[in-house]
């Protein structure tokens, strides 16, 4: 029987006020309600979710380190982390599981500050601008990189 697969939803600073904060930047869609739809996304797809969500480096960056033999693959939004953590950055290098970095507004069309995401180089990709459908879309891509990791144990399992 194929093992179910995990994953970790990591949330920033801030996401927490989602809903109230900046609607005109992030909506206003609260973080639980896009939790809740990512929980039904994942039952669907027999597929375990957790979320955690701090406003602290040092515990996303323990969360990260959680996920280490917990956990097959990371969602995060590091929120204002995205642009400064280093810490983070080398979390998710050294649990070495597939992650998806995700923003709701397009950092790429914001404040220069915004612009660089000190993340992204050490994740499968990034989704960025699409709102709250963007972790739906996450979810899809984590989905279709299980699909992956479940060919090559085939593989492997055949050439034994």
């Amino acid at each position: 029987m194929d093992k179910k697969f995990k994953v970790m939803v990591i949330q920033g600073p801030n996401i927490n006020m989602l809903g109230t904060r900046e609607t005109s930047i992030y909506g206003v869609m609260k973080m639980e309600d896009i939790h809740n739809q990512m929980k039904i996304f994942a039952e669907q797809n027999d597929v375990d979710i957790e979320f955690f969500q701090s406003n602290l480096e040092g515990e996303l960056v323990d969360k990260i380190q959680e996920c280490y033999g917990d956990a097959d693959g990371i969602i995060i939004n590091p929120a204002a982390y995205t642009h400064s953590s280093i810490a983070i950055r080398d979390a998710l290098s050294a649990v070495s599981l597939p992650a998806i970095e995700v923003h709701i507004s397009n950092i790429y069309r914001r404040e220069e500050f915004r612009q660089k995401s000190m993340i992204s180089a050490v994740t499968a990709g990034q989704i960025v601008g699409f709102g709250p459908v963007g972790y739906h879309l996450a979810m899809i891509a984590m989905l279709q990189i299980f699909e992956q990791i479940k060919a090559v144990r085939q593989a492997q399992n055949t050439q034994e």
